[in-house]
């Protein structure tokens, strides 16, 4: 059984051992900067019981969760249709947490206000969704909110690296968009590191958030690899005790 395999590129080693990630930087830093980043856990809501929203929105509140995941699906863009603006204005009413709303339809840029005015803090838009990047930033930021754009498993990190300076935060998906409880994608950790690499030339004091298949083992390689923002969903939301579960992906190494 191959139990261990290496991959090398642009200066990362991703080795891994039974399906264990371990990231070892061949120009020294990250490893060690990543244990100084104020790692943030958001909890993806796709994950929740829906029958019992509100029920689960007081969990988070209790958990040490930082934010509230909300992916929205439009069947276009992702294969798959999850919710949309009502039930964000109604957890917008219930919570005052983070609510770190992921766009996954297509021309994202059309509905930036509603959103906003629906109650998101921070809004995500996919890069390959069909909407001028620069001008669906400008739209989030003339809306007051903070804009983040992410990328899918397939897409280069050069896409966006020259709007880091303009943006709150990076989401890089770690699986396909669409369906949550898959596995994760190993091949994602270099781009995760690309981009880091990135802000910490040009001083940008970006958040990096990951998404899909976050667990202890692969919580410890992507924030090894320089996310400090990772999306939880079925890992914590079937945990026995959802307060630990938020620790141990804070602080696993």
């Amino acid at each position: 059984m191959n139990a261990i395999k290496v991959k090398e590129k642009n200066n990362v080693i991703v080795l891994t051992i039974r399906e264990k990630y371990y990231i070892i930087n061949m120009y020294g830093n990250f490893k060690g900067r990543s244990g100084r980043l104020n790692i943030m856990v958001s909890a993806s809501v796709l994950s929740a019981d829906m029958l019992n929203l509100e029920r689960e929105v007081r969990r988070l509140e209790s958990s040490g969760a930082d934010m509230l995941h909300f992916d929205v699906m439009d069947g276009l863009f992702v294969n798959n249709i999850t919710f949309g603006l009502p039930v964000l204005e109604q957890i917008r009413y219930k919570t005052d947490m983070i609510l770190d709303v992921h766009l996954m339809i297509t021309e994202p840029l059309r509905y930036i206000k509603h959103f906003a005015q629906a109650g998101a803090d921070i809004i995500t838009f996919h890069a390959e969704a069909g909407s001028d990047i620069a001008e669906t930033i400008r739209a989030i930021r003339a809306e007051g909110k903070k804009p983040s754009v992410s990328i899918k498993p397939g897409t280069p990190a050069s896409l966006i690296l020259p709007y880091l300076k303009d943006i709150y935060m990076v989401l890089v998906m770690t699986v396909e968009p669409g369906f949550g409880g898959q596995r994760f994608i190993s091949e994602t950790l270099e781009k995760i590191t690309e981009i880091r690499r990135e802000a910490e030339k040009l001083d940008l004091d970006l958040h990096i958030e990951v998404d899909g298949g976050i667990n202890s083992d692969t919580a410890a390689a992507v924030k090894a690899a320089g996310a400090d923002v990772l999306v939880s969903g079925s890992y914590l939301f079937n945990a026995d005790d959802m307060c630990d579960t938020v620790t141990i992906i804070k602080e696993v190494n």
